[in-house]
């Protein structure tokens, strides 16, 4: 092969050592390999530096404030001017600083770790709720240790009892449907864990909740599909475990009542928040004698399932059928037609959370009363591809 290079994926490298300055070619057998290795050590060793970690000096220079300016901002200390919080932030940010936990916790009753729960639910909400609280956590000084819990009545505990010993979190965000377990509620509550919980349910005295209305958002949807023309809409409902759920399924019904139109429960379909229960509650409704000129499904999941099994029966979406969601996930843009859904703040839901917990462990450390826990976010309606006016039926004549 001589000194052909191989080029791949890092560079192009030699295949193989050469002879490098300094090396006795004709030196003993086996003692070659050794002096390349010790040449190359000090050829590299005068070139490649690692570059010292930023200190809190450099931030507290980067920003043209104290070091006590920077370790309150960091601790979340009140008293802080907001654009010299936003200052220090930029300098955190901008000189990638990582703030030594183990030192802090040591220096304060915090570790200064906080935790994201969640059991087998969509995958795609609970990235979305990483992705806000991991960013927001860096810029607070702040990790985040994501942890899913086995769904399993008789151990989860167990679990619970082994993460906060282990973590010592100053906080959790429970995603859905850890978020509605009574038994989860139950152990971090006798543990004395400060948690905030993604669910409309109502909060405790130690836990805080963040969440979107819930039965606005799913009355507004309802009416967009009044609005252009229809009147038989199906619903697909959610678990019934999960609390939000039956707010939706409150705002289908709020929607239909106050533009009198009259419910028949057979356009009302059970569902899990499953692909597979939409695909099948729209293959019922479908088979019904007078099928729906619309169906609502209450996420994303279900709402795709039912577009697919519109599809495989031959009917068009939107032509035939339409078909709307909530959640906006990141496949309601990329499947065909695109779907018109409800757009959940998730990012905007989790930094929520992790400034709630945050602050609620500052005022503890500070002897202070803990602030409000509770918080609710704006919804958006996201018109796509799924959704039209209704076709008219031969002999049919479209209401007013």
């Amino acid at each position: 092969m001589g000194r052909d290079y191989v080029r791949g994926a890092q560079g192009t490298v030699p295949p193989k050592w050469g002879p490098l300055p300094g090396d006795d070619p004709s030196g003993g057998a086996g003692r070659a390999p050794v002096a390349q290795l010790r040449a190359l050590r000090r050829r590299t060793s005068s070139v490649v530096q690692r570059s010292p970690a930023p200190r809190i000096t450099d931030v507290a220079r980067h920003a043209g404030v104290s070091m006590k300016t920077v370790s309150r901002v960091l601790n979340d200390e009140p008293n802080v001017q907001p654009q010299m919080r936003e200052r220090v932030l930029a300098a955190v940010t901008a000189l990638n600083y990582r703030p030594n936990v183990f030192a802090r916790s040591l220096a304060s009753s915090r570790s200064y770790v906080l935790g994201l729960l969640y059991y087998v639910s969509s995958a795609e909400f609970v990235g979305g709720l990483q992705q806000g609280a991991t960013a927001r956590c860096r810029a607070l000084g702040y990790h985040l240790v994501v942890e899913s819990l086995e769904d399993n009545a008789h151990d989860v505990e167990r679990q619970l009892s082994h993460l906060v010993h282990t973590l010592r979190p100053d906080g959790l965000i429970l995603a859905p449907p850890v978020c509605d377990d009574p038994q989860v509620l139950a152990a971090l509550a006798q543990a004395e864990v400060r948690c905030v919980r993604i669910s409309p349910g109502s909060a405790g005295a130690a836990v805080g909740r963040v969440s979107m209305d819930d039965t606005a958002a799913a009355r507004e949807m309802t009416e967009f599909l009044v609005g252009l023309g229809h009147r038989r809409i199906g619903f697909i409902q959610g678990d019934p475990a999960q609390a939000a759920a039956p707010r939706r399924h409150q705002g289908y019904l709020e929607a239909l009542a106050a533009h009198h139109i009259a419910l028949d429960p057979e356009l009302v379909v059970p569902g899990d928040f499953t692909f597979r229960s939409g695909l099948q509650a729209c293959e019922r409704l479908l088979a019904l004698a007078e099928p729906p000129s619309a169906i609502f499904a209450a996420n994303d999941d279900m709402a795709m399932g039912a577009v697919m099994a519109a599809q495989r029966s031959g009917h068009q979406v939107p032509g035939d059928l339409s078909v709307a969601g909530f959640d906006d996930s990141t496949m309601a843009s990329l499947v065909w037609p695109q779907l018109t859904t409800v757009r959940q703040p998730v990012a905007e839901m989790a930094i929520a959370a992790v400034d709630m917990l945050v602050a609620r462990a500052t005022a503890k450390g500070q002897g202070e009363t803990p602030p409000a826990s509770e918080a609710v976010l704006p919804h958006a309606l996201v018109e796509r591809g799924t959704t039209a006016p209704p076709r008219l039926r031969r002999g049919v004549r479209r209401s007013a």
